[in-house]
């Protein structure tokens, strides 16, 4: 919706604030209603949305802001059977933030900086971005903290890492790419939201060290490329550490790398089994187990678990 603003719009945003109960969005979930009658996000499985999208257009059209509460279900007739999730949820039904306040978190998220973001739950619903280290307390202000991203580092700049790299975007990893290899870094493969490195991986990583949300995944097949960057790897803090290949290869790598101290966090053959063969399917195996493993889950069908079904109450709206 920031184009939107750009362009002269008014942009009305609503945001789950307070919960009594289940969800089936965190807390912090948000919805941007523009004056052409577009809107993006949700804050709840889109049983609230439409009575929340009205509420956003009455603030465009004058209305005061104000928080909405409303429960999934509630425009059910007696007979219909409620849905699963009956908390009823508290929603902020502001304007978005005038433009410093705007600015000021564009450009954090423009440059990959923690920003916290404090809006009132009181009129006048002021809005304001302090840093996250901040010793803040809510009181009548509901925070909203966007971390800068995580990071994730593809070793061999291949045409799966070229896949990976847009799928994970839509992840909010923040992605970097590094390939040793000129022809590799000058193919012009990868998409614009990937940071492109010639660099030697290790090399790279004693620069730009990673840290327990990060991940590494070796792609390039290429065993000096490859195990440079492992070992560089496991010698750090980086998350989840996996590596492309063939059980038969995975065997042969961790008999070059005996030795090296950690080897038992190395992930490999990286993926879940999920059967797939184009590249596509090879990209959604590695990085559902990249999501797997960051959230401290198994991977394992959401049917044969009991855990709830997100591990974080938690959400990061950019805008």
């Amino acid at each position: 919706m920031d184009s939107k603003r750009r362009a002269g719009q008014s942009v009305v945003l609503a945001r789950l604030v307070a919960r009594n109960g289940p969800g089936s969005r965190p807390l912090g979930s948000t919805m941007a209603v523009a004056a052409d009658g577009t809107w993006r996000g949700s804050v709840s499985g889109g049983c609230v949305e439409s009575i929340v999208v009205e509420a956003a257009r009455s603030v465009l059209h004058g209305a005061a802001p104000h928080i909405l509460a409303v429960s999934p279900g509630e425009q059910l007739l007696p007979w219909e059977e409620r849905p699963a999730c009956t908390a009823t949820l508290e929603v902020l039904i502001a304007p978005a933030p005038p433009a410093p306040v705007h600015d000021a978190i564009t450009e954090a998220l423009a440059n990959d900086r923690p920003v916290t973001v404090r809006v009132g739950l009181r009129p006048p619903y002021n809005w304001s971005v302090t840093p996250i280290t901040e010793d803040a307390v809510a009181g009548h202000d509901y925070l909203d903290q966007l971390p800068s991203r995580r990071q994730l580092l593809l070793v061999g700049a291949t045409d799966l890492a070229a896949v990976m790299a847009g799928m994970a975007h839509l992840l909010d990893w923040a992605v970097v790419v590094v390939d040793p290899r000129p022809d590799h870094v000058a193919a012009g493969a990868m998409p614009p939201t990937a940071r492109v490195e010639r660099a030697w991986p290790d090399i790279w990583l004693a620069e730009h060290p990673l840290g327990p949300q990060d991940a590494v995944v070796t792609l390039s097949h290429d065993p000096r490329i490859d195990d440079r960057a492992i070992r560089a790897a496991l010698a750090g803090d980086a998350g989840h550490v996996a590596a492309l290949g063939s059980r038969a290869t995975h065997a042969q790598r961790m008999r070059r790398l005996a030795s090296q101290p950690g080897l038992d966090r190395l992930v490999g053959p990286a993926g879940l089994d999920l059967g797939g063969a184009s590249l596509a399917e090879t990209a959604l195996s590695i990085l559902a187990e990249t999501v797997a493993a960051k959230s401290g889950r198994s991977g394992r069908r959401l049917r044969d678990g009991t855990l709830p079904i997100r591990a974080a109450e938690t959400a990061t709206a950019h805008g």
